[in-house]
């Protein structure tokens, strides 16, 4: 090939992949409906619930493509995710401590697939999230999905 077709190929490819790390979104208040292609019509493969962080890897008008927690890909309403963010447990057991240090006192525990509200920035290797039971506390980011 051509030096001048394959530039035009990574052009084209590029105006559809995200140029930063990755994005992650969290679905709305409400279910969302996961479908096949961009289109209402298209198939349905299955539902997402409110709060679960999604990776967008395409944009387009009114659709976004997600990666979810499960590693699927699927298209989704662009309206159905909000900038709140969210993260899934991703061990089998993940220990939140008072303070964002492995030495800091045990604050509670969630298993695998628990979905957590992300309240602020990463710390030294540590996410701060709450339960929604209320309890909160520091996660270390190797234990979590949605960063």
């Amino acid at each position: 090939m051509r030096p001048a077709l394959i530039a035009g190929l990574f052009m084209g490819v590029a105006a559809v992949l995200p140029a930063s790390a990755a994005e992650f979104r969290s679905i709305g208040d409400r279910p969302a409906v996961m479908h096949d292609a961009p289109a209402t019509k298209a198939v349905k493969l299955h539902i997402l619930g409110p709060m679960q962080p999604v990776e967008v890897v395409v944009k387009l008008d009114k659709w976004s493509k997600v990666r979810d927690f499960s590693g699927e890909f699927a298209w989704v309403e662009s309206g159905t995710l909000v900038d709140k963010r969210h993260v899934v447990v991703s061990v089998p057991n993940a220990e939140a401590r008072v303070q964002p240090r492995l030495a800091a006192a045990l604050a509670f525990e969630a298993k695998r697939g628990v979905v957590l509200e992300l309240t602020g920035a990463p710390v030294d290797g540590f996410a701060p999230v709450k339960h929604r039971d209320g309890s909160a506390g520091f996660i270390a980011i190797s234990q979590l999905w949605g960063l």
